[in-house]
């Protein structure tokens, strides 16, 4: 059957539609006689018995992958159309053009074939409604989606098996460059740019925080590189105010370490609750990426430290409930804030502050409470004040000489730190003086008399000069701000400390931070969660101790071997008197829980 025998004078009294799309925009750039091509399918039209005025082009998709139907307003509109009625003939260089994804092909066709409109390709001309002609399109979209598996299928088991060599060059964190060679990486070439990278993790390995680094940074005054283009191949640097965003991710990135990484994140699809398909990128666990070759290239930490790091960074963040971890120091005055444990419940206890400055501690837990008189009261809510005195006498006495030597090494570190920074500094002097110096020869370059091209290089030169003279100002000034080091003599004085190292804990130059900080590490690790099994302790559980204790002696309750209690039995009420007979008072789990929790313990009163 010829084409035209399929037109009729019903089609050709509706418009007539060239579909015109290409998958990318540089596609449409470089593939233009392809485009031209689908322009001309016009002419086309008008040879079928269609009049130009009734021969329309939707080119709205330009660039829009065919995938799928959504961010295509010009698809949609035309299925609309078609849908009432409007449309006699749709007309595409191929059906890959319309759509390359069978539900959207198909819901097209059937719109097509109720509405009775045609289809057109290079091939010819179809009727949806015709058994043939729908199997052959039908065929056509099974091959055109299949031609995008294909294609996709090939060009990720290329990036894949280059990416598994390390060769597979993609965006580099800033610092980082990539050399001549097959899957070299290098530093970058800026002196200043590399100083302040390694600036970060020498200061991380000092504080143990990416905020106090964030925080070290802005208080030195100190800029941050930023690489604004050439992303994979550029040098080009720009220097701004450093952020908390940059530092983490500097501390966080593998490729620091040495490492060569592909496929630390993922793109999953999900619906909104409006019925929205959403693309959302989900950052994957270590044990999931899809290449990690360690030792690629020269970094500026090893991998053990890299690991350190992350660990350091997970303990700072305030973790969930039921989970281990104590959280960063904070500035309050609860010594005990992340360390406390209850020990009823095994959870771990907050922090309330009471008084007219609100400035006295204590610790409550969060566990289930009861009720007396008609009022909820929690099942442990002490005061911090004679708590954290203890404690912190019981670490006092602990501390040796060596904890003091610690001391000395933080001076040390200080003295480092500035030495860091100023040579930061004279980096910066010596960009900018670069930076005069280019921008001078650039206005003697310069024709005198052309002085339209002259004003503005001058200016430019007065500027670079202002900037030179800031930085050299800036430099002298730190330089005269050195901390001074410590002599024999008061390294002697410092470790004398140790017979009595009260006042410098009490001293108004020790924060509250400063001596959370220095307790955290001695603790020696962090609560883990209690077993499931082992629940919090029922109200009455504390004069259950009481009686306990007037019982046996102060004994030791049973442990959670002793404990018969299983999931899913209900448990009896003891009776008055206490647990039941030949039986231990599983209603006071408090020795496992401290068991299962080690750390500071707190029992109520």
């Amino acid at each position: 059957m010829s084409e035209h025998s399929k037109v009729t004078a019903s089609h050709r009294q509706r418009a007539a539609i060239v579909y015109v799309r290409q998958s990318t925009l540089l596609q449409l750039e470089r593939n233009r006689e392809s485009t031209a091509r689908q322009y001309d399918l016009g002419q086309r039209a008008v040879a079928l018995g269609w009049s130009r005025a009734q021969v329309s082009v939707v080119d709205e998709d330009q660039g829009i992958s065919g995938a799928s139907a959504l961010g295509r307003s010009g698809f949609a509109g035309l299925a609309a159309r078609v849908g009432l009625g409007q449309v006699g003939i749709i007309l595409a260089l191929e059906v890959s053009r319309l759509a390359r994804n069978n539900a959207d092909w198909y819901r097209l066709l059937d719109l097509a074939a109720m509405t009775d409109t045609l289809v057109a390709d290079a091939d010819g001309v179809y009727h949806p409604r015709r058994f043939d002609d729908r199997l052959v399109l039908g065929m056509k979209g099974t091959m055109a989606e299949a031609e995008l598996h294909i294609l996709r299928a090939r060009l990720d088991g290329g990036v894949r098996n280059k990416a598994a060599r390390g060769e597979l060059r993609r965006g580099l964190p800033v610092g980082l460059v990539w050399g001549e060679a097959d899957g070299e990486i290098l530093f970058h070439p800026d002196e200043a740019v590399v100083g302040v990278i390694r600036a970060v993790f020498e200061h991380f390995a000092a504080c143990g925080s990416a905020r106090g680094v964030w925080l070290w940074l802005r208080e030195q005054g100190l800029k941050w590189p930023l690489q604004p283009t050439g992303y994979v191949n550029g040098t080009e640097i720009v220097w701004v105010e450093p952020t908390y965003h940059a530092v983490h991710n500097t501390l966080t990135h593998p490729a620091y370490a040495g490492a060569y990484v592909y496929g630390r994140t993922r793109f999953e699809r999900r619906l909104d609750t409006d019925g929205t398909v959403r693309t959302h990128r989900r950052v994957l666990p270590r044990d999931q990426w899809q290449v990690l070759i360690e030792d690629h290239h020269e970094g500026f930490i090893t991998w053990e430290d890299y690991l350190a790091n992350q660990e350091k960074i997970s303990a700072n963040t305030r973790p969930r409930r039921h989970e281990p971890g104590t959280g960063a120091v904070r500035e309050g005055c609860a010594l005990l804030q992340g360390l406390a444990v209850c020990g009823i419940c095994g959870r771990k206890l907050a922090v309330f502050y009471q008084g007219p400055a609100k400035a006295t501690p204590g610790y409550y837990c969060t566990g289930s409470g009861q009720l007396v008189d008609g009022r909820g009261t929690r099942h442990l809510q002490v005061g911090g004040q004679a708590i954290d005195a203890a404690v912190a006498a019981a670490f006092l006495a602990a501390l040796t000489p060596a904890a003091l030597e610690a001391c000395l090494k933080a001076a040390d570190q200080l003295e480092a730190d500035h030495d860091t920074a100023l040579a930061q500094y004279r980096r910066e002097v010596e960009r900018a003086r670069y930076d005069a110096l280019r921008a001078e020869r650039r206005y003697r370059a310069v024709d005198p008399d052309n002085r339209l091209v002259a004003r503005g290089l001058e200016a430019d030169w007065e500027k670079t000069l202002t900037a030179l003279a800031a930085a050299e100002a800036e430099l002298a000034r730190r330089d005269r701000r050195q901390p001074t080091a410590l002599t024999a003599a008061e390294r002697a004085t410092v470790l004398a400390l140790a017979d009595d190292l009260h006042p410098v804990w009490t001293a108004e130059t020790t924060t509250d931070k400063d001596r959370k900080q220095l307790l955290h590490p001695a603790r020696g690790r962090h609560p883990h969660r209690p077993p499931r099994r082992l629940r919090p302790a029922r109200r009455g559980s504390h004069a259950l101790e009481r009686r306990r204790d007037q019982q046996t002696g102060g004994a030791d309750p049973p442990t959670a071997a002793e404990d018969p209690h299983r999931r899913g039995h209900r448990r009896p009420h003891p009776p008055p008197g206490g647990a039941l007979p030949g039986r231990p008072d599983r209603r006071d789990p408090q020795p496992p829980r401290s068991a299962h929790r080690p750390g500071i313990v707190i029992h109520g009163q």
